[in-house]
């Protein structure tokens, strides 16, 4: 019995952090249908935030709150991470609506630039690239409205973009001059963020030992959970958002301002991902290739759970959880200790971490293939259009 409960906290505990993960892209793949393979890159920024809020926090007059440095970081997490999506949605996204094989390209080059980020940011390099931005996204009231209204206007867009990059680049060459100014703030080795002593310990419920870093996991899942639910569901903008994904044209003839729609949807979207990002941090050292290790596993919960679908990304998340860790893990083998040999042999074969992940996307493509559309398919005219 105590080997049943052990396997399924410990299912539940993957599932969580699979959730968390996949709950962002299930806001902005589902919603939206916009493929963003920058999302495991935007839990990355999420991770390293609480990084830097670790350091700041564990010397200087606000040691006090070291304790709580994990609380503090998940709404700075989700303030970096979705202001980064916001940038992403206006300066990328938009352009790409109804692209999809295009939408997939430019996220995955954007996914290798903040990679490349990470790796390489200092203090001049930072301040350059706000200058840059700031400076791209204020052209069109910096310059003559009447310039914007004319038929070489896209060139315009296109070249005050470049001169704001050259000015960023410039600023930052600059400053670079200065050594200080010049250091990287991170590497391209992983790093580690230690937990808080109250998330160190241990919890023993019936024989089960559970550590309180996935409790508190699987608490901030759930907390995350209903807030979406609610969000979507209670608040006006929620239901705007839902409002434009089933039918953008009537949303826009009844008032529905859908660009600003979109640009929420994707900030909340890419918040999510830095929250998760904090939670990640809590099972081991991170790095700039910490997005490519959950992208595959966050497209796979949101396809097989349903397409726009929170209940279908729920179950999703859980079945792929707990079953990962029964293969993975051995447990079936101790749970079904008559097993038959054929079988035995099987499941031992399987009994790794790599080769569960295989096993498990192999039944996921089986079962599409009988459910094309996930546990909890969407319903009404505009899914058949």
């Amino acid at each position: 019995m105590n080997v049943l409960l052990d396997t399924l906290f410990n299912g539940l505990a993957i599932g969580s952090v699979l959730m968390l993960a996949a709950l962002g892209l299930a806001v902005v793949f589902g919603l939206m249908g916009v493929i963003n393979m920058a999302h495991g890159e935007l839990m990355m920024l999420g991770a390293y935030t609480t990084f830097v809020v670790q350091n700041l926090l564990k010397n200087g007059p606000l040691e006090g709150l070291f304790p709580a440095y994990i609380l503090l970081s998940i709404p700075l997490a989700f303030l970096v991470s979705g202001l980064a999506g916001l940038l992403l949605e206006k300066t990328v996204i938009r352009r790409l609506y109804g692209r999809p094989l295009e939408t997939l390209l430019a996220t995955w080059g954007v996914s290798l630039i903040l990679q490349q980020f990470v790796r390489s940011v200092s203090s001049a390099f930072f301040i350059g690239l706000i200058a840059a931005v700031a400076l791209g996204l204020l052209a069109p009231r910096l310059l003559p409205a009447a310039w914007w209204r004319q038929r070489w206007s896209p060139l315009l867009g296109v070249g005050s973009w470049v001169g704001a990059g050259a000015i960023g680049i410039g600023l930052a060459a600059a400053l670079g001059n200065d050594r200080s100014l010049d250091q990287p703030w991170f590497s391209a080795r992983n790093i580690d963020v230690t937990a808080p002593e109250w998330l160190r310990g241990s919890i023993d419920v019936a024989g089960v030992t559970m550590p309180t870093a996935r409790l508190f996991i699987i608490a901030l899942t759930l907390v995350s959970l209903l807030a979406v639910h609610w969000f979507l569901q209670k608040s006006v903008w929620g239901i705007r958002i839902r409002a434009v994904t089933q039918n953008r044209p009537m949303s826009s003839c009844l008032g529905i301002p859908t660009e600003k729609v979109d640009a929420l949807t994707f900030l909340v979207g890419s918040g999510l991902a830095g929250v998760a990002g904090v939670a990640v941090t809590l099972l081991g050292s991170v790095g700039p290739n910490l997005g490519g290790n959950y992208i595959v596993d966050c497209f796979m919960v949101v396809v097989l759970g349903g397409v726009g679908k929170l209940l279908g990304t729920v179950v999703a998340a859980m079945g792929i959880g707990v079953l990962s860790y029964i293969l993975g893990s051995g447990s079936l083998l101790l749970l079904w200790p008559q097993m038959p040999a054929g079988l035995n042999e099987t499941i031992t074969f399987f009994a790794t971490t790599s080769m569960a992940k295989v096993l498990v996307f192999i039944l996921i493509v089986v079962f599409l293939q009988f459910r094309p559309a996930g546990l909890f398919p969407q319903k009404g005219r505009m899914v058949e259009a």
